[in-house]
């Protein structure tokens, strides 16, 4: 699917941003309060580092793309159930985010933005963005860079919504299966849209594929460290018996 078909199916999504306005100031006055971003998200803002055996598996590489970014994001999500304007009552959710890019570092040919969260395994969205598409974007948004460096851009907007209170990414879910995310930036006199994206959710199949994935990435990393604390286990045992034996009882006590 090319950037400029999903595009513009999602582009009434901006409708009533005007309005929003008191919600945004809102939020600003309770990461006033809290300090930094990640205390909305429970101080566990969460980065995924692959790991290579595991990373191979995953279903987002299958067809050659390669991953620029895997991070999770504090978002905003609205719904939207008519075309005038999104609910004006958010909730905030960590939601990951993965950047695929196609082609070479140099020069990619096309970027692929992925949804998911880790509360809702049936939450999959994605954004792809071609060199068609991202032209028709660029004219529409008054962008002034390449591809390229729109994927820099991107990553670090992403970044600002996690570490800067003025930040935010809201993401609008409407009908049918569409979605608008829309970076928006507090600029204390007003607020400024500075990039909307539409998303799709994915096929079943890829939602199928992707749930599959994770649950065995999963399995494969509590296996790689129940196999670290065996040999934690026998290094202590080998080392210090009572300090094992002190450890043991203090699991035993903790969560027996």
């Amino acid at each position: 699917m090319s950037y400029a078909n999903s595009y513009y199916s999602g582009h009434g999504g901006g409708a009533g941003y005007a309005n929003q306005s008191q919600s945004y100031r809102e939020r600003d006055q309770t990461h006033s309060k809290d300090g930094d971003r990640s205390s909305v998200m429970g101080g566990n803002t969460m980065d995924f580092k692959p790991i290579p055996a595991i990373d191979e598996m995953d279903p987002s590489l299958s067809d050659g793309h390669r991953t620029l970014y895997n991070r999770e994001v504090p978002f905003e999500l609205r719904t939207q159930e008519s075309a005038e304007k999104p609910n004006d009552v958010g909730t905030t959710e960590g939601v990951k985010v993965k950047v695929l890019a196609m082609g070479e570092e140099s020069g990619p040919t096309s970027l692929r933005i992925e949804l998911s969260s880790e509360c809702d395994l049936f939450f999959q969205y994605t954004c792809n963005i071609n060199q068609h598409g991202y032209e028709d974007l660029k004219h529409e948004q008054d962008l002034q860079c390449d591809l390229k460096d729109f994927t820099h851009t991107l990553m670090r907007m992403l970044n600002k919504c996690i570490k800067e209170s003025t930040s935010y990414a809201l993401l609008i879910l409407q009908r049918e299966g569409n979605a608008v995310l829309q970076f928006i930036q507090n600029m204390e006199y007003k607020f400024v849209q500075l990039l909307q994206l539409p998303f799709k959710e994915s096929p079943e199949f890829v939602i199928r594929q992707q749930i599959s994935y994770r649950y065995n990435a999963l399995k494969a990393r509590l296996s790689m460290m129940q196999a670290r604390l065996q040999d934690v286990n026998a290094l202590v045992k080998v080392k210090n018996p009572s300090l094992l034996l002190q450890l043991q009882r203090s699991y035993e006590d903790t969560y027996q």
